[in-house]
């Protein structure tokens, strides 16, 4: 009963029954797995094999060249980096040196500047002091000349008068009083 389904399913448990051992060779099977073996590689060795080789050795190719490109532009970066570094540091020597230079620029405008200041200064207190003396000088003088004055005018309302020395004093007196309030 092959012809059917179930016929079919029954030859296959049949085979499925009897389990094959391991060491058990089907020389058919055998024989015919071998023939499409040696057709496939030989079919695959005339076809496939050259253009698998080909594209092999042209990705290994394209690899080598990337890799030599990549270990190139290494190179270069590392390069640009160490000039940058010495770049920085030239840069960073002459900052230093600039703010240095600039620092004792700005230290001797400084002590030039204290130094004029100090010099005007000892200037304007000579001046002042000077200025002064000669006012206590002149107001001096003017007292002196006052007091004469008073002095010399006291003398002579004393020798107008010829009064006693009550008299005198009281002169004296009233003539005082009345040029300090004319003051």
């Amino acid at each position: 009963m092959p012809g059917t389904l179930i016929g079919w399913l029954a030859v296959l448990q049949e085979h499925e029954a009897a389990p094959a051992t391991p060491f058990e060779v089907n020389f058919g099977l055998f024989f015919w797995t071998w023939v499409v073996f040696i057709a496939l590689f030989l079919v695959l060795r005339r076809f496939a094999w050259p253009v698998i080789l080909k594209n092999t050795e042209e990705r290994e190719r394209r690899i080598r060249h990337q890799l030599a490109d990549a270990e190139k532009m290494n190179a270069e970066a590392k390069a640009l980096l160490e000039e940058h570094r010495r770049m920085m540091a030239s840069a960073k020597g002459q900052t230093h040196a600039l703010l240095a230079e600039a620092k004792a620029v700005a230290e001797r405008e400084r002590e030039a500047l204290l130094a004029r200041a100090r010099q005007e200064q000892e200037q304007i207190l000579e001046r002042a002091k000077r200025e002064i003396a000669f006012e206590r000088d002149r107001a001096t003088m003017q007292l002196r000349r006052e007091a004469v004055d008073l002095s010399l005018a006291a003398a002579a309302k004393l020798l107008e008068a010829k009064l006693d020395s009550e008299a005198d004093r009281r002169l004296v007196t009233e003539f005082l009083e009345s040029a300090e309030k004319g003051q």
